[in-house]
């Protein structure tokens, strides 16, 4: 049974936990025992007798499957049992009988598991850092597969270096072996990760980059848990942060190995303990107690706040950015930006300031003239008036809108509120309009989620000519940010296309399964007015990361994009991640894929660079890796992806 009921975990695979057995020719007993019995959700059984070798099998012989298909049925194959493949498999042996018997089990036991309809499989781990023959098979397997997934049992290790004798050639980094493996299968979208988890935990850097690969299920040792004073299981703090991860990256827990703990008696007071016991059973689980914890564990963290649980179905799923000056937005886009009451208020709080430094309290009657350029349905106008409501001053706001759609709306909501002698609409694009009069304050909300990537700049610019020399702009500047990534999921899903164009693309999407390899570092940054008498909106940037030394090496499959807007003085907006605007949902980050995914090596930095390319009817960006190996360098001359003007 599932672990518990959670808002916000209703659909995720973490709700799920498992166990992992010994062989047994029983399966329906076993599925018993272990699902309604220990209330496991799914059992990790050997499919095979693990004394078999192909090449002591008597010609003809049968196979020794731990059971017929026909004992258990196709929808009990596929739920509740993982395959596990023989431990024993070594295809990089030395001994060419081992290995010649490893590649046929191996076959043959995918080929089972394909037959049982079988969801999953557990890879046992490389024997040595060498696994090229190993991987050649798997790819091999994965090419010709269905949709079952193979997981690759790894285990969490990696030695500081600080613990290393000087001379030793020992396995430091278990992260080494999977990269080197999903590698030589070409990322294959199928193979995913096992990860054991010892007693013994890495830094927390280190740990990190596994959130951004695919890990499937996490096999946590009952060696692993600690005692706690009534003698039941618990793990350390450090393990529970880990657990609790695994449970918001949709990573399901397996319990794995034999009972390690005495446990006491019950009594009456043992509900005290914060986890279900059931304990008067007669046939009692003996892993029941350590899925007890994890219950536990999953049952105390807290529910996905409303935003968090809003923004579930976008997780991970990549969005072409909007083009604002070249389509108009639908009525369904209006309102969710519309619902963002964060960002209204920031803008109220700018402009109020803005209009007491405009306007002194001895001059309050005098009118101010606004103009929200990209007035949309009118959040700004309301925002500008509440300001105006607010600070005691009086304004007369031009609302400019290019949609007519939109304009439409504006007309009824001037008219519901009674602002028609404050309020004229304009229905024009804001670059071809003539103002009869200069403005005082300029209000547009054109960012995007790396700030100039819909044409904010470009726009602004058209207006400026309507701003008076002393004029103010809301926002005065906004800049843009950049950050490595690990991303596997979102790598697979940009590759699963097959082409070079969505290589070459940008996405909006909400980043979940990833990992933050270094801080984020400012791009490109844009201020208005802007009355330089050279302007470009042209842009090039070099940038340098380097991951933290205890992270180990990692993979980037590409950058995030954020931006950070100044909207007035110390009113900041944005999403950059360590300044994000609280409680904020208009902007998801942007994600800039590389085609070819770069090892970076702590120690050896990370060149990156970025440009912002304008042309007579488009504005495009580039990107490319230069160190620690040069990357080509994508959406040359906006190829692929550009936002029109």
């Amino acid at each position: 049974m599932p672990l518990g009921e959670k808002a916000g975990f209703e659909k995720s695979q973490s709700r799920y936990c498992g166990v992992e057995a010994e062989f047994n020719d029983d399966m329906p007993q076993l599925l018993n025992f272990n699902l309604s019995t220990g209330s496991f959700d799914f059992v990790v059984a050997p499919l095979m007798n693990p004394s078999y070798r192909p090449s002591l099998l008597e010609k003809d012989g049968v196979l020794p499957f731990a059971a017929s298909d026909l004992v258990l049925s196709p929808s009990q194959w596929s739920s509740h049992v993982v395959g596990k493949l023989s431990s024993w498999i070594d295809l990089d042996s030395e001994d060419e009988a081992l290995r010649m018997d490893s590649e046929t089990t191996l076959k043959q036991e995918i080929a089972w598991a394909n037959h049982l309809s079988v969801q999953a499989c557990i890879l046992p781990p490389p024997k040595g850092a060498s696994c090229a023959n190993y991987a050649r098979c798997v790819n091999q397997i994965l090419q010709g597969s269905n949709n079952m997934q193979l997981w690759l049992r790894i285990p969490l290790v990696k030695t500081d270096d600080d613990d290393m004798d000087a001379n030793s050639t020992s396995f430091i980094d278990s992260w080494e072996l999977w990269n080197s493996f999903r590698l030589l299968c070409e990322h294959h979208s199928q193979l995913s990760i096992a990860l054991d988890i010892l007693s013994s935990l890495p830094s927390l850097n280190s740990l990190g980059r596994w959130f951004g690969e695919t890990v499937a299920a996490a096999i946590i040792n009952t060696d692993s848990f600690l005692t706690n004073g009534r003698g039941y299981p618990c793990l350390s703090k450090r393990h529970q942060k880990l657990i609790t991860g695994f449970f918001n990256h949709s990573i399901q827990i397996v319990i794995s190995g034999k009972p390690a703990h005495s446990i006491p008696r019950p009594s009456s007071d043992l509900a005290a303990n914060n986890f279900d016991n059931n304990s008067e059973s007669p046939q009692r689980h003996p892993l029941r107690p350590y899925l007890d914890y994890v219950g536990f564990l999953f049952q105390r963290m807290d529910p996905l706040p409303e935003q968090e649980r809003f923004e579930l179905g976008y997780r991970d799923f990549l969005q072409s950015p909007l083009q604002p000056l070249m389509d108009n937005l639908e009525a369904q886009t209006y309102e969710t930006f519309e619902r963002d009451s964060m960002k209204y208020i920031q803008y109220q709080r700018a402009i109020s300031k803005a209009l007491l430094d405009r306007v002194p309290d001895d001059k309050a009657s005098a009118t101010t003239v606004l103009m929200v350029v990209g007035a949309g349905r009118g959040p700004l106008v309301r925002a500008s008036l509440q300001a105006a409501e607010e600070t005691g001053r009086k304004l007369k706001i031009y609302a400019v809108e290019k949609n007519p759609n939109a304009v439409v709306t504006l007309h009824s909501l001037v008219k519901l509120e009674g602002w028609e002698d404050i309020v004229t609409i304009i229905s024009c694009d804001m670059r071809f309009w003539d103002a009869p009069e200069k403005a005082d304050i300029v209000v547009s909300e054109l960012l995007g989620s790396f700030g100039d990537n819909e044409l904010s700049p470009e726009c602004l610019d058209g207006a400026q000519r309507f701003l008076k020399q002393d004029g103010i702009s809301i926002p005065s500047s906004y800049t843009s940010f950049i950050q490595p990534l690990t991303a596997a999921k979102l790598y697979n899903d940009v590759k699963s296309h097959k082409d070079l164009a969505h290589f070459e693309t940008a996405y909006v999407v909400k980043l979940h399964n990833i990992a933050r390899l270094t801080p984020s570092q400012p791009v490109f940054t844009f201020t208005h007015p802007d009355y330089s008498t050279k302007k470009s909106n042209q842009r090039y940037k070099r940038l340098q990361f380097e991951i933290p030394s205890d992270t180990g090496s990692a993979t980037v499959h590409g950058f995030a994009g954020y931006f950070d807007a100044e909207l007035y003085k110390d009113v900041h907006l944005g999403i950059e991640p360590s300044m994000a605007t609280p409680n904020m949902f208009s902007w998801f980050a942007i994600f800039f894929p590389l085609r070819t995914p770069v090892c970076i090596k702590p120690g050896s930095p990370l060149e990156v660079h970025f440009w912002r390319c304008c042309g007579s009817s488009k504005v495009w960006y580039e990107w490319c890796v230069a160190s620690p190996n040069s990357s080509s360098i994508h959406n040359s001359n906006g190829r692929s992806y550009w936002v029109g003007l």
